[in-house]
């Protein structure tokens, strides 16, 4: 049976998916369409972790942070540039230790 997919997947899924005895066709992507893959894979895997189970959060939540040191490194983002950002959007709009949720604004 043909399953199409058309989406990055990790660099091992061809070795994988050979030695289950499947065939399959790959490509490499350009820098410009690998980013752009990048952010698509960060929202399906948003996704899914967001629809995780408890006991599957974990594995959801390390399949988004792989997604986010790729984007990271692609870019030449270093991490201490993305914690720098974290503290400042802290300290300037708080984070989510109060649970707050809003539910409405009104203009006065």
């Amino acid at each position: 049976m043909h399953q199409e997919y058309n989406k990055l997947v990790r660099d091992r899924i061809p070795e994988l998916i050979q030695k289950s005895g499947f065939q399959y066709n790959i490509t490499t992507l350009s820098e410009t369409e690998y980013r752009q893959a990048l952010r698509d894979k960060l929202i399906e895997e948003a996704q899914e972790a967001a629809q995780a189970s408890p006991g599957e959060l974990v594995q959801e939540l390390a399949d988004l942070l792989e997604v986010i040191a790729a984007l990271m490194e692609t870019y030449g983002i270093e991490d201490e540039r993305i914690l720098l950002e974290r503290d400042h959007k802290r300290a300037e709009k708080g984070g989510f230790e109060h649970k707050i949720k809003l539910l409405w604004t009104e203009s006065t």
